[in-house]
């Protein structure tokens, strides 16, 4: 079924005498410069991101939500530009609810993957976007994608993504194993972005979680108080 045309283009803001006068940290484009991770267990996936956004050195927001629906049962994981992820999102979103309308059945995860797979790719060179795609339809089950800067895309049973994830590489080789259950699998997700943001300068904050199935989506937010501690050296 063939999809709506949507005008997408991304014009570049125009320079302006304004912008000069503004303290040197708010001519920073605002970052998600962040730890996202995505793992499939029998029955959905787990998704889980920090909260931290910066400009510069500077601390945007502290607690951004960079679980982003994008259907009932479909969520993506943000890292990259905050603006281009939103406007990239927002864009498949509409897409898969006018697909929705279409055949008149929920789409998979996959038609979700590569709609954000053509964007990142046909807008490389403009966008600043590392996505990990999470979801759950009654043809494939629980499916994680990963696409990364540039607009490849690959399937993975777990998948890690934005600046963080380079801390958490001799973590994930040792723990992950297959098969693990719905409770493995979100300690698995969470003691991994609590490392990565132990490390990690522009990662931080709190850690939200969610969990997808057939039943809906469960979400879970851990506070700073309640993070997984580790040494710190």
């Amino acid at each position: 079924m063939a999809l709506p045309m949507v005008d997408h283009r991304i014009v570049p803001a125009a320079n302006c005498q304004a912008n000069s006068q503004l303290p040197e940290w708010m001519k920073h484009e605002e970052l998600t410069g962040t730890t996202i991770m995505a793992v499939e267990f029998d029955g959905g996936v787990i998704i889980g991101a920090d909260s931290r956004t910066t400009s510069g050195a500077y601390i945007g927001n502290r607690v951004t939500d960079k679980l982003t629906k994008v259907h009932n049962r479909i969520y993506c994981c943000r890292s990259g530009s905050a603006a281009d992820t939103q406007a990239v999102a927002d864009i498949v979103s509409y897409q898969l609810d006018f697909y929705g309308v279409q055949t008149g059945e929920p789409p998979e995860v996959k038609v979700a993957a590569n709609l954000f797979r053509e964007m990142c790719y046909d807008y490389r060179d403009q966008l600043s976007a590392g996505i990990i795609i999470g979801g759950w339809d009654k043809k494939h089950g629980g499916k994680v994608y990963s696409i990364p800067l540039g607009g490849m895309i690959s399937h993975q049973p777990v998948a890690i993504g934005g600046s963080g994830s380079t801390y958490m590489y001799a973590y994930f080789d040792k723990t992950f194993k297959e098969g693990m259950t719905k409770e493995q699998c979100m300690e698995f997700v969470a003691n991994g972005i609590a490392l990565a943001m132990v490390r990690d300068g522009s990662s931080g904050g709190i850690i939200r979680l969610a969990c997808i199935t057939e039943e809906g989506v469960e979400r879970k937010t851990i506070l700073g108080n309640e993070l997984p501690c580790f040494y710190e050296g």
